[in-house]
């Protein structure tokens, strides 16, 4: 994660300017988002919040969200930008929470360079802190197997999305909801997958 942090710093600016505002945000991924995490009662994390947009939208929509982020420019961007949120420098593998403290998850294509072997145990992660009945929302790239591909920033990887949702379930999550975008020249097969912490 080192490698994919120092990607990210050194095209932030960049990055901020493309996808920094929830005005660049698809209006049906915002919808999706909203629809699972809005009206939650208790934090919502949004990890790997890059610029704390989508994080500053959920928090217009009425939502305890917790920026966090592991690139120091982002977190930087974030809190300038957005003073009233909160954004905190992090790591989506170990978060610092107490066990089942957490009301949502927002992991936004923030999953995406995790190599297939680490995905489990982040998701387990996600679980750990996650309260039964908790939401989690996640962005993903999709394809006929899990493979890597060459990301305008460091590699990435697709994922069929019934595998993935199976780790999902693996996990302790059970999927609600999906919603696929096929490429169209510009944009890679990507979805949005919605899942529920279930009990035990």
């Amino acid at each position: 994660m080192a490698q994919v942090r120092q990607a990210y710093a050194s095209v932030a600016e960049l990055y901020i300017e493309l996808f920094g505002t929830s005005q660049q945000v698809h209006a049906d991924d915002l919808a999706f988002i909203g629809r699972h995490l809005a009206g939650r009662p208790g934090t919502v994390l949004d990890l790997g919040c890059g610029p704390g947009h989508i994080t500053d939208h959920l928090r217009s929509l009425g939502v305890d969200a917790q920026g966090i982020d592991m690139v120091p420019e982002f977190i930087a961007h974030a809190r300038a930008t957005h003073p009233s949120g909160s954004y905190q420098l992090g790591s989506l593998e170990k978060l610092d929470v107490a066990d089942h403290s957490i009301a949502g998850i927002l992991a936004w294509y923030s999953l995406i360079h995790l190599p297939p072997q680490d995905i489990d145990g982040v998701l387990a992660e996600f679980r750990r802190a996650m309260a039964p009945g908790g939401k989690l929302v996640l962005g993903v790239f999709y394809g006929d197997e899990v493979a890597a591909f060459d990301h305008k920033v460091v590699t990435a990887y697709r994922w069929p999305l019934d595998e993935f949702s199976e780790r999902l379930r693996r996990a302790g999550f059970a999927e609600v909801e999906r919603l696929r975008r096929p490429g169209d020249g510009t944009h890679r097969p990507h979805a949005a997958l919605a899942a529920v912490a279930t009990e035990g």
